[in-house]
């Protein structure tokens, strides 16, 4: 399957599975005040060829995951790839997560489950390390809870790189990885330049997120957000996950994967230039830059 009512589908990494070239984010189903419409969206994002769904053990102390099981209710779960994410970096926490994310999403199994928020250079250390959040994943997988294991981050590429280079070094490949893929990314701490070729030379299927930078990429008025969709498309990533909390923020992820065609390099040149000012220092990306999108640091207990 190639895709699936006008939207492309790509190949993620290695595993041979065919997922949506947009996904839906999980996080912002919780911002939807009624219930019923955060289930709509999700449903419709389903019927209208988007099989990408993404979501995490915290988001909104798990109302979005519980949000995303109704949903997946009445055969939906069928048509669906789906992602979530835990914080715990101890065996004993990482599977607690698992099991009360497979609870909330009213699943069997998760198809990719990811460590989430590796942002600190110690994360790869602590989920590998003996009694951590890998042993947990690895018994999940074996037991069938999941089917996939990946990671997360938004800080820095290099803690990107160290934790496939501690995957490798304990003998154990990632299938996904979820990063931070937009137009000011080019220009400061870059994840495109230093970890996607690595990513794609060893076969992770890449996940893109923070396509607008939570919106802060729009205030500059120097990119529209189809712009920003596109080119994360243009890239070798396998999905790219956006927020959508109301119908028409769904109806523009749909248009931008219908509409969505390989960008020349004059023309990407073009856009870069365009935001290459607004770039230096992070300062449209505070996920990088500050601690305001850091989670774990906050609650540090999700951590185990």
């Amino acid at each position: 399957m190639e895709s699936a009512a006008g939207i492309p589908y790509r190949t993620l990494g290695r595993t041979g599975e065919k997922v949506s070239l947009v996904g839906l984010g999980g996080f912002h189903l919780g911002f939807t005040p009624d219930e019923q419409e955060s289930i709509r969206l999700v449903r419709t994002a389903l019927d209208n060829g988007i099989n990408f769904l993404d979501n995490s053990w915290d988001y909104h102390e798990g109302a979005s995951e519980i949000r995303m099981g109704k949903a997946l209710r009445d055969g939906y779960r069928q048509k669906a790839f789906l992602m979530s994410k835990i914080d715990g970096r101890t065996k004993e926490a990482a599977a607690r997560q698992i099991d009360e994310s497979l609870q909330r999403l009213q699943t069997d199994v998760v198809d990719l489950m990811q460590i989430h928020e590796v942002i600190r250079m110690d994360d790869p250390e602590r989920v590998f390390a003996p009694g951590g959040a890998v042993e947990a994943l690895l018994a999940a997988r074996q037991a069938g809870k999941i089917r996939y294991i990946g990671f997360t981050g938004h800080k820095d590429p290099d803690i990107h790189l160290h934790m496939l280079q501690t995957a490798a070094a304990n003998g154990f490949h990632f299938d996904a990885l979820q990063m931070p893929i937009n137009v000011m990314d080019a220009h400061y701490r870059s994840f495109a330049k230093n970890v996607l070729p690595v990513a794609v030379q060893e076969g992770v299927g890449v996940l893109a997120m923070k396509t607008m930078g939570d919106y802060v990429i729009l205030r500059t008025r120097q990119v529209t957000a189809i712009e920003c969709l596109h080119y994360a498309m243009n890239l070798p990533v396998s999905v790219v996950i956006t927020g959508c909390d109301t119908m028409p923020i769904l109806e523009q992820a749909l248009q931008a994967a219908r509409t969505f065609r390989p960008i020349s390099q004059a023309e990407v040149d073009e856009l870069l230039s365009r935001t290459a000012k607004f770039g230096v220092r992070g300062r449209f990306e505070p996920f990088k830059t500050t601690q305001l999108h850091d989670g774990t640091t906050y609650n540090p207990q999700w951590l185990g």
